[in-house]
């Protein structure tokens, strides 16, 4: 925040403009941390569901020797969440949140970094539990403190201890508290350990802890969570079968990256509740890192923030770019220069190009006369976005269902190829066309109701209209199916008459007659109706899908910048670390640093002199000639001193540095030592950045 108003307070409205962009992230977050719960809740009632019939099976009294047997198995789900790794987290701890709030306090979150041996595990399981066990109410008491410092041997049998002792303190509360706690968890509830990530951890200590828990299953209710990111073969792969069986696995599918992004992008940018837009390069900036990068829908939200940010920070207009409801006050309170900025918008430019002179005058002159058009032009644009959100949503209906999916099997794609040009002028257009014109009455009619329902339920006041129409035309396919039968039934009459001319000259005067027009080929009165409605989506196509380029003002709600946003999250390391060497003023904003001409600063940082020096160099460096220049750098605006001790002193000190310098060099990988010369470095890089 303090970042945002220090780099923008050359501007206006800075203030307003970072209060936006908070209030806008913070709406949209909502919305995403929304949207990932309700796509997360059918996975997490499924788990919840596992966890209760396992814990039933615990409850039961077994007595038969092969009963116990069945009870060495451990129950384990197998919760296979995709490769996006990075969103895991997020999944991990809705599901433990869910378990502490309904099911269980006791759950361990185990990563294989944590747990190279089984030791290591133990430890790691026990340390979660124990603190699971103290809550806000319990840290008062002075012995579950203690026992809590004391320092317990790590075993299965401790932990089953433990278990039985916290059980059986909550079995002896008072009836109110009882209530309370058993209104929460089961009684007797389990111990969850999540294994976040399964196919890092080694085989040795998966075998050691199964084996373990297995042979003290019927002492504690122990439940297994395996997070896997590749398949459910790798548990078998990992385990041999005399381990594998001790486990009852149930397996557990996660909704798939792609579904998961294309939900964020339909409830977050195919919407007119946010005024913020992305761009279609920008869009495709985030989408081909989404695919070809990490999978990961939490980096995508975090590129989708990161635009937003951009936008609200380099736009001076952005204070525009808010809710329909505030645009007449914040245009009212516009300065000469915000109107003067508004003149400059290119969208604007061409605008202007395109009325008469009087008003050309007017907006380039007046700036009441410009602040009144202004407010028109961007409700214009509100009502844009209302309008190519629904018209869009009923062409991927006709689209989505076609084969070979010319414009995209997802809306997103859909929507990248009507912001990037005019849709209907592209040959995947007519393409889709063409084959929406061979669709058979069925697939029309289902095609037709859903577009009804979308545009019944659009905010656009535009669409009454066009409702009729379409009811219009489901009213004329239920007339065709009567006349069809009709025509079923003069067609056979109209047989059984051919079969009754036995004339010659009149027989082959119908065979010709019928020949004639099958040649003419005469389209049917559905065929006719099937090109009109194909027609008149097209129509709509035409009038709303209109680019975002096209439209003025555009510049104020679209963030377009793409070279920004790739230079942001396509890291070039090499690049950051030369420029930081190099022109250590580009980071520190330090003026004593600036210089001029490729010279070298004995104000700059001792890295920074000996990263100069270095680039002088051929590729083996004499370390003595190195150490004089750096010397002749740093002393450079010092008198010289008469005094020898202090002089000798002031020597060591640069040599020090000198050799902090080199060091930290050669840890980024800029130098090695030389086995040619003893006292020579070998240089590593080559060529500019």
């Amino acid at each position: 925040a303090h970042d945002f108003r220090s780099r923008s307070d050359d501007s206006e409205d800075t203030e307003l403009r970072f209060i936006t962009c908070q209030s806008l992230w913070n709406q949209i977050k909502s919305e995403t941390e929304q949207i990932q719960e309700d796509l997360n809740k059918q996975l997490l009632d499924n788990l919840v569901s596992f966890l209760s019939r396992s814990h039933s099976q615990f409850q039961e009294k077994m007595t038969e020797w092969t009963c116990r047997m069945k009870f060495r198995e451990i129950p384990t789900a197998a919760l296979v969440l995709g490769v996006n790794v990075t969103d895991h987290d997020l999944t991990f701890r809705g599901l433990s949140d869910v378990l502490q709030d309904n099911i269980t306090p006791y759950i361990a979150l185990l990563e294989a970094k944590d747990c190279p041996g089984i030791k290591n595990l133990m430890q790691k399981l026990m340390g979660q539990l124990m603190n699971c066990d103290i809550d806000v109410d319990s840290l008062e008491d002075e012995d579950c403190v203690q026992v809590s410092q004391n320092r317990i041997r790590c075993s299965m049998s401790s932990l089953i201890s433990w278990y039985e002792s916290v059980t059986k303190k909550t079995d002896s509360e008072t009836p109110s508290k009882k209530r309370n706690s058993s209104s929460r968890h089961w009684q007797s509830p389990p111990v969850v350990v999540i294994l976040k990530d399964m196919e890092s951890f080694t085989t040795k200590v998966l075998q050691d802890f199964i084996v373990i828990s297995s042979q003290h299953i019927h002492e504690l209710p122990l439940v297994l969570i395996f997070g896997i990111a590749t398949s459910p073969m790798i548990i078998h792969r990992l385990l041999p079968h005399s381990v594998s069986s001790l486990l009852c696995i149930e397996l557990f599918q996660s909704l798939s990256c792609k579904e998961h992004l294309s939900t964020i992008i339909d409830k977050l940018l195919l919407t007119s509740r946010f005024p913020f837009k992305l761009g279609e390069k920008v869009l495709q900036v985030l989408i081909n890192i989404f695919l070809y990068h990490d999978f990961s829908v939490q980096n995508f939200i975090k590129g989708f923030q990161l635009c937003i940010v951009e936008h609200f920070y380099s736009e001076p207009l952005s204070v525009l770019c808010c809710q329909l409801v505030d645009v007449k006050k914040r245009v009212y309170s516009l300065s000469h220069d915000q109107c003067e900025n508004i003149r400059r918008l290119p969208s604007f430019r061409r605008y202007v190009e395109k009325q008469d002179s009087g008003k050309q005058i007017e907006l380039l002159t007046n700036d009441s006369f410009l602040k009144e058009e202004t407010e028109k032009l961007l409700e214009d644009l509100h009502v844009y976005h209302e309008n190519y959100v629904s018209i869009l949503r009923c062409l991927h209906v006709f689209t989505s269902s076609l084969p070979k999916y010319p414009l995209g099997k997802q809306i997103r794609e859909l929507h990248c190829a009507c912001l990037e040009n005019r849709v209907w002028e592209t040959e995947e257009y007519e393409s889709s066309l063409q084959l929406a014109r061979m669709l058979n009455k069925t697939d029309l009619v289902t095609m037709l109701q859903q577009c009804v329902e979308i545009l019944m339920s659009s905010s656009g006041k535009e669409f009454d209209k066009t409702v009729e129409k379409l009811k219009e035309f489901l009213t004329q396919f239920q007339n065709l199916e009567a006349e069809a039968s009709q025509e079923r039934d003069v067609s056979v009459s109209s047989q059984k008459e051919l079969q009754k001319k036995t004339d010659l000259y009149h027989l082959q005067k119908t065979l010709l007659e019928l020949k004639e027009s099958r040649r003419s080929k005469k389209l049917t009165k559905f065929e006719m109706l099937r090109f009109e409605v194909v027609d008149y989506i097209d129509s709509l196509v035409r009038k709303y899908l209109v680019p975002a380029d096209d439209r003025t003002l555009h510049e104020i709600m679209y963030f377009n910048a793409a070279t920004v946003l790739r230079g942001h999250l396509n890291a070039a390391p090499r690049t950051a670390l030369h420029t930081a060497l190099n022109n250590p003023h580009w980071y520190l904003k330090n003026q004593a640093l600036k210089c001029d001409g490729g010279g070298i600063s004995n104000k700059a940082p001792d890295i920074c002199i000996v990263y100069k020096l270095h680039l002088e160099c051929g590729r083996l460096i004499n370390l003595v000639d190195w150490l004089e220049a750096f010397s002749t750098v740093v002393m450079a605006a010092e008198e010289p001193n008469a005094d020898a001790a202090s002089s000798d002193q002031v020597d060591d000190i640069i040599h020090a540095r000198f050799i902090r310098a080199v060091s930290e060099l050669e840890l980024l990988g800029f130098i090695k030592p030389s086995k040619q010369k003893t006292d020579h470095v070998a240089r590593l890089t080559w060529g500019g950045c």
